[in-house]
């Protein structure tokens, strides 16, 4: 049964630093994932502030968004029946690397 997973990063950056911050991340977070070619990804950036986007790979697909605030990234993924199991680690992991990308630097 697949499971959405949510996470919520506050940040100090401002809306447009943390904007450019997630599509930076989120163009490496491809990049990685692509290069074996283990999954594909597409992604569409909803207005400025909104990317949804969707992971298919290895006989899964993911799919979630990420929303930008002035203070805070809310990210929601539902995981695939498969990846559900391991979710709290996916979501630490998420969690972990959220912060280290928004921290003020």
């Amino acid at each position: 049964m697949p499971r959405p997973v949510t996470v919520t990063i506050a940040h100090d950056l401002g809306k447009d630093e943390a904007r450019r911050r997630v599509r930076e991340g989120f163009d490496k977070l491809k990049t990685q994932m692509t290069g074996g070619m283990m999954f594909k990804f597409s992604e569409d950036w909803s207005g400025e502030d909104t990317l949804t986007f969707n992971a298919k790979g290895l006989g899964q697909d993911i799919t979630g968004q990420i929303d930008i605030f002035p203070q805070h990234v809310r990210i929601e993924v539902v995981l695939p029946s498969l990846l559900a199991a391991i979710a709290e680690t996916i979501t630490g992991k998420v969690e972990k690397e959220g912060r280290l990308l928004l921290e003020n630097k």
